[in-house]
């Protein structure tokens, strides 16, 4: 059989990250893929090999377009802490349809496979670490440019700040009020910015 086009693949890796990180690993079944992808099992087999490789590359679609919007947003501001807490804030701004309102595919990935699928579990933690290291090149960089102390942690700056982005997730996935939500991200932010010298 014959592969989608690459675009036909890109979108095929969307829906089905949408519908994984919706339902999670265990609970996305074959039908539910067929019914997303538009695919038969066959085709979806041919095109991903299982539904492993395909929550795999799905998982890896997420970690991607994730790390690529964190890049932009440290580019456009005028300072690394500037970057980081426009970061924080702009979950805040989200849609309310946004599927980014609810928890981080990785967080809810590592919860759902930890202790039964070591593969997925290892390749998330792995992402969350590449993460938390984008993380801590922003912090290095606030550094190098004298908004930090030199002697400042980054790879606990870093840690800390993932933290924070996990339980302002956790906060809009459990649908806390928007105007909740606005001030826990400007509060962590404002705390972040308080670091500069």
């Amino acid at each position: 059989m014959v592969r989608a086009a690459p675009y036909d693949r890109e979108i095929a890796l969307d829906a089905a990250m949408s519908l994984f990180w919706d339902k999670g690993y265990h609970a996305t079944s074959l039908k539910d893929l067929e019914a997303t992808l538009h695919m038969k099992p066959g085709s979806i087999y041919a095109a991903f090999c299982s539904k492993e490789n395909l929550y795999l590359l799905s998982l890896e679609h997420y970690f991607e377009t994730a790390r690529a919007r964190l890049r932009t947003q440290l580019l456009q501001a005028s300072s690394p802490l500037a970057g980081l807490g426009e970061h924080l804030r702009s979950y805040a701004r989200l849609s309310q349809g946004d599927t980014a309102r609810q928890a981080c595919m990785l967080t809810k990935t590592l919860v759902d496979t930890r202790s039964t699928d070591p593969l997925i579990a290892q390749k998330t933690q792995e992402y969350l670490g590449r993460i938390r290291s984008e993380f801590a090149t922003a912090f290095d960089r606030a550094k190098a440019l004298g908004e930090l102390p030199a002697d400042a942690d980054s790879n606990r700056l870093a840690r800390r700040f993932q933290a924070n982005i996990t339980a302002l997730r956790f906060e809009l996935h459990q649908g806390a009020p928007q105007d909740e939500i606005v001030n826990l991200a400007d509060d962590m932010a404002k705390e972040l910015e308080q670091l500069r010298i």
